[in-house]
């Protein structure tokens, strides 16, 4: 889609845990029935091999969990359906490659990211992590501007029409243009979502609490962050949150490990925010470790139900997902290396 122009300022619209990893497909009751490798990061399929590494670790690299590799690629696939040649990937106004760089907007963020020696918008690896540094800072506009609507609308409008065009309207500009080209990009990420790490099959409230749960692998660990909305900045008390001496949590969205069972389970399951008072609000239904379902919780304690620090839930076949600890991401790992084996409580079910 040809972008609009707006002085020295017009763009030319283009369009992401990015996580490589482990794809298990599990049953509802918690038995493996199968497991492959596959791309992480929520997932990623429809896309051209030369194009797919590059939109993973464009997406990897930004900070911002909804720069995910299906909006990646709906954006560049609305740009340019993903062509490379000069004849068919060069608009009117003079927007360039795959991922319709102007001029103009290509000095600010073009890099020689393929190290080949040039930076050029017909470099798919250029192009794309061009594309990907400049939605990444689009996002982070998006959220500190306070103006209503989904961050990743009013970026995706930003890069079409010029962060100054979102400003002048507080939102999503009212160019005809603009409001196509972010409703056509949101509504075809379907078309490019990949499985995620964990596919999980049948239903329930457990089932449907680690899908949701798995959309957000890769997301920071942020103590005190998260909730049932989704990830955000969390705090330091004294003694959690920090990372190398400084206080990470503040500056990091993300979930810490109470919040990411919460946002799994909301709004069908209203569980309290913290470990320990999850552990009370399901302790009445105990669950061996021989018995475990996918959406159990699991808790680790340094002294009793009083003293404990950490809750996963079970993703089948042996693996948690869970937020970690400061400097890790929302992950999926064996429930027997997950924590301190020594530390294991026990486990309940919502």
């Amino acid at each position: 889609m040809k972008a609009l122009i707006r002085g020295t300022a017009a763009v030319i619209g283009l369009f992401m845990v990015a996580v490589i990893g482990l794809v298990a497909t599990v049953l509802v009751d918690g038995d493996a029935e199968a497991t492959e490798i596959s791309d992480g990061g929520g997932g990623l399929r429809g896309v051209p091999a030369e194009f797919r590494p590059w939109i993973l670790k464009a997406s990897k690299e930004c900070t911002e969990p909804e720069l995910t590799p299906a909006l990646m690629a709906a954006q560049l696939y609305q740009e340019s359906k993903f062509q490379t040649s000069r004849e068919e990937a060069t608009s009117d106004a003079g927007a360039q490659g795959p991922a319709q760089f102007m001029p103009g907007t290509w000095a600010t963020w073009g890099r020689d990211a393929d190290g080949n020696g040039e930076a050029s918008p017909w470099d798919i690896g250029d192009a794309v992590t061009a594309q990907g540094r400049m939605m990444c800072s689009l996002l982070k506009q998006a959220k500190s501007s306070g103006y209503a609507g989904d961050v990743r609308a009013l970026a995706l409008a930003g890069y079409n029409a010029g962060w100054g065009a979102v400003q002048d309207a507080r939102g999503i500009p009212p160019f005809a243009e603009t409001q196509h080209y972010v409703k056509i990009i949101l509504a075809t990420m379907p078309r490019f979502q990949g499985p995620g790490l964990y596919e999980v099959f049948g239903s329930g409230d457990g089932a449907d609490a680690v899908r949701r749960a798995a959309t957000r692998l890769g997301t920071p660990y942020a103590w005190g962050g998260g909730g049932p909305n989704g990830p955000s900045t969390g705090f330091c008390d004294g003694t959690n949150g920090y990372l190398n001496g400084k206080c990470s949590a503040s500056s990091t969205v993300g979930f810490d490990c109470s919040s990411l069972v919460q946002y799994a389970y909301w709004p069908s399951t209203h569980l309290p925010r913290v470990a320990a008072a999850q552990y009370g609000a399901t302790s009445d239904r105990p669950v061996s470790r021989q018995d475990l379902r996918v959406g159990d919780l699991l808790f680790w304690s340094r002294g009793g139900s009083s003293a404990i620090y950490h809750v996963a839930m079970y993703a089948g076949d042996g693996n948690v997902i869970h937020a970690p600890r400061t400097g890790k991401n929302v992950e999926i790992a064996p429930l027997t290396s997950a924590m301190p084996e020594r530390d294991y409580y026990g486990a309940t079910r919502p």
